[in-house]
């Protein structure tokens, strides 16, 4: 009987270390095409037969993966992406990008369709919920998934606690001696999902009643995203008998429109009104504003590292990842 063909010739007919034969057949998703396609091709001539898995995995490897989120309704997700971005350039991915409208101005914001234009391997779904049958659809597919900003417990996730942003934005405004608080959130078109904006709501809500501060209905406005419809709540929170001393905002940018609000009617910005915004992006910078900082760029490296480990184990256990938020105490607070 010939002698069988080992890990070690190949190496040595493709020109690589015995651990990247080992990545190309293994973990194809860590090693670039031209690599894999090299040692695929030193496998075959010399008639080397690894595992069955291996090779199937090898061979349907396209180095591709899809990222679809809506881009076009926020700023942050584009941050996010930038994380992903800085880890597929060291692993040699082709990204490709699928644009979804915000979940929260969608009649029917559960992800029933993927606009899948070609063959993946491996999905990242950012900040849009997932319908079962979709949810059932990447599993029989066998397609490598990881949620961002949205959790089931089907697929590997990443995400920062909203509920807890809430919190800390209440406790900041707490400790500085304010008593009187609105909050201004984004508008969503149905209740068939919690989103961002209300775990917020919910985090900051459940602090002041802790605290024996009711925050009523009439305290709560909830707007389309943009810094004008802030304004314009805002104006009207401001102008009331008694206005709050303290407004928290789903975003940074409707956080914008609350600033405008107060230049418009003279209240000075921290000594009349503090103002606490969500993410942390260039806006907050260029406002000075106390904000909720989100690591977004940290998340978009974190899912992508996720789903290039789900890529190369697929039978791993699913992991949640949670990442840290943290107060950004600018000028807008005291």
């Amino acid at each position: 009987m010939a002698n069988k063909v080992t890990i070690y010739q190949v190496a040595k007919a493709a020109g690589v270390s015995i651990s990247t034969v080992s990545l190309a057949l293994n973990s194809p998703g860590r090693v670039s095409q031209s690599t894999r396609e090299k040692v695929l091709h030193a496998a075959d001539s010399l008639g080397f037969v690894p595992k069955t898995e291996a090779v199937t995995r090898a061979r349907r490897s396209l180095g591709r993966i899809g990222v679809i989120g809506p881009f076009t309704s926020y700023s942050s997700f584009g941050r996010r992406l930038n994380g992903i971005l800085q880890i597929t350039r060291t692993e040699s991915l082709e990204v490709v990008v699928f644009d979804q409208e915000s979940a929260a101005t969608s009649q029917s914001p559960l992800l029933a369709s993927l606009p899948l234009t070609g063959r993946l391997d491996g999905l990242i779904v950012m900040g849009l919920p997932l319908d079962d049958s979709i949810g059932e659809r990447l599993t029989s597919l066998g397609l490598p998934t990881v949620l961002l900003e949205m959790a089931n417990e089907r697929f590997d996730s990443v995400h920062a606690d909203d509920y807890t942003g809430g919190r800390l934005a209440a406790e900041h405004l707490l400790e500085r001696g304010h008593i009187s608080f609105a909050y201004i959130g984004e508008q969503q078109r149905t209740r068939l999902y919690v989103s961002p904006s209300e775990r917020r709501l919910h985090g900051f809500r459940d602090v002041l009643a802790e605290h024996g501060i009711m925050l009523g209905d009439d305290d709560v406005r909830l707007t389309r995203h943009g810094a004008a419809a802030a304004c314009q709540d805002a104006r009207q929170l401001l102008s009331r008998p008694q206005p709050p001393t303290a407004i928290f905002t789903h975003d940074d940018t409707l956080a914008a429109g609350v600033l405008r609000a107060a230049r418009q009617l003279a209240r000075r910005v921290p000594d009349d009104l503090a103002v606490v915004g969500y993410d942390d992006g260039e806006v907050a910078e260029a406002l000075d504003l106390t904000t909720i900082r989100q690591p977004l760029e940290e998340s978009g490296r974190t899912a992508a590292q996720l789903l290039m480990q789900r890529i190369a184990d697929p039978g791993a256990p699913t992991r949640t990842v949670n990442l840290r938020l943290t107060v950004v105490t600018r000028d807008t607070t005291r």
